[in-house]
């Protein structure tokens, strides 16, 4: 039987693949594949916005073996060679045999077990806080601190430098290879200032090309290779040289891979159907031909930039229910939120979105993306710790109650999401010297909480 493409081989397939345009690929090839695997499976409009979180589990089983079907029939586009990197059944079922089902992030007491989970799986959903969330170069550090002390936080994600030294990080210039290292080296000395110099994290964030992998991931002084290398690729089921530039430069340092890219609704593969089988066999594909160590499963709803919409959420559920059913992989959607820090709004987001995830059978999920990530410095701790209580005490249960408690939830926030309230800045919430949030914050999430808590997620 034959073993998983390795990277070499991969390579070649970039070569020497089946010859297709991004164009005739996002126009064509993929919309009718997505469209006929849809038909073919009989899940044509069957997405229901009035029960955001699925509880038919079958259906999840039948969307599953659709998204199986697409990756096989699609692989991966490389747009750098308008060639297929195409993958056989054995070498996926392969892929997917080895993959792992639990992964150790970080070192030590303050290192944390990622696992593959089931629907309403006791072991607790983990959350990386936050996004890659744009920050001035001061409050860099001071937000990544924040971060980490907060202990309910498991993995350290934080946000992104803008500039260097005081120049502007320019993509593709030796000034970005420069900030990967800075990012790298203050998001470990974050973590030690916090107390929790073993903590794992996600790297690299300030850079959009490798150049910033290759200057701050596995280096001395850097990231250390227990934390893991974030390789983000374009949708919808597309790859280049930069997505493979940090898989080789990964492999090459011995580090870890967390592969991620989005399953669109209202992109190329459609509606909501569409999206999350986009979603399932991006979230296959990544095994054999990305080398990942865990991820699958993301989706986002470009319409409204967010997943916290009803079907967003449908689609979050039933992507992450089909993986957490048909597979033993180790899942990492990202809840992409719209309202910004120091409103209510912002909280009920988290909480229908990181409930959802969690109860579904998530392994990990990345948030929060605080004013749908559109601002400077709009980002703060507190919801982070938000983030991961909800995570944690919503993983036990039911979907079927979670959709009860997301119907109503959605009703405080969703006539809002095209026209969010943006909040207000790290700066204007938080005490820096002490790095705790103002009141007015601390009461806003404490009222939140309760609510939270009364409609059936043991918060308190």
């Amino acid at each position: 039987m034959q073993r998983k493409p390795d990277i070499v081989e991969i390579l070649e397939r970039t070569q020497t693949g089946e010859y297709c345009t991004s164009k005739d690929w996002d126009t064509r090839k993929l919309p009718g594949a997505v469209k006929q695997v849809l038909r073919e499976h009989d899940l044509m409009g069957v997405c229901d916005p009035e029960n955001p979180v699925n509880t038919d589990f079958d259906l999840a089983d039948r969307f599953y073996e659709a998204g199986y079907q697409l990756a096989l029939e699609l692989g991966f586009l490389c747009t750098d060679t308008d060639r297929i990197v195409a993958v056989s059944q054995e070498e996926l079922d392969d892929a997917l045999r080895h993959a792992k089902s639990e992964l150790f992030v970080g070192y030590g007491k303050d290192g944390t077990w990622l696992k593959h989970r089931r629907i309403s799986d006791p072991y607790p959903m983990k959350i990386t806080a936050s996004l890659a969330i744009a920050n001035s170069e001061e409050m860099f550090p001071l937000l990544l601190e924040g971060i980490a002390r907060e202990k309910e936080v498991d993995i350290l994600g934080g946000g992104s430098m803008l500039h260097v030294f005081g120049r502007e990080i320019l993509s593709g210039t030796p000034l970005e290879t420069l900030a990967g290292y800075e990012h790298a080296r203050m998001h470990v000395e974050a973590r030690r200032k916090a107390g929790r110099p073993g903590m794992g994290g996600i790297n690299i964030y300030s850079a959009v090309t490798e150049f910033g992998q290759f200057g701050g991931y596995g280096l001395p002084g850097g990231a250390p290779t227990t934390d893991l290398a974030l390789v983000l690729f374009p949708s919808e089921l597309k790859i280049d040289y930069r997505t493979l530039h940090k898989v080789v430069h990964t492999i090459n340092v011995g580090g870890m891979i967390k592969a991620a890219s989005y399953g669109m609704i209202g992109g190329m593969a459609g509606p909501p159907e569409g999206a999350v089988i986009s979603s399932i066999a991006n979230g296959l594909l990544i095994y054999p031909i990305l080398q990942t160590a865990m991820g699958g499963g993301q989706i986002y709803d470009v319409r409204y930039l967010a997943n916290v919409n009803r079907e967003g959420l449908w689609a979050l559920s039933v992507a992450q229910q089909a993986l957490s059913r048909n597979t033993h992989i180790i899942t990492d959607p990202t809840t992409n939120q719209v309202s910004g820090a120091g409103t209510d709004k912002l909280l009920y987001e988290i909480a229908t979105s990181i409930a959802t995830a969690a109860c579904s059978g998530t392994s990990m999920s990345t948030s929060p993306r605080t004013a749908g990530g559109k601002l400077t410095d709009y980002v703060t701790p507190l919801e982070c710790r938000f983030s991961a209580e909800v995570a944690h005490a919503a993983s036990a249960l039911a979907p079927a109650d979670v959709n009860e408690i997301v119907k109503q939830l959605l009703p405080r926030y969703e006539d809002n999401i095209k026209t969010p309230d943006l909040g207000r800045s790290f700066q204007d919430l938080y005490d820096l010297k002490t790095l705790t949030p103002i009141q007015e914050w601390e009461d806003i999430y404490r009222r939140v909480k309760s609510e939270v808590t009364a409609l059936g997620i043991p918060l308190e």
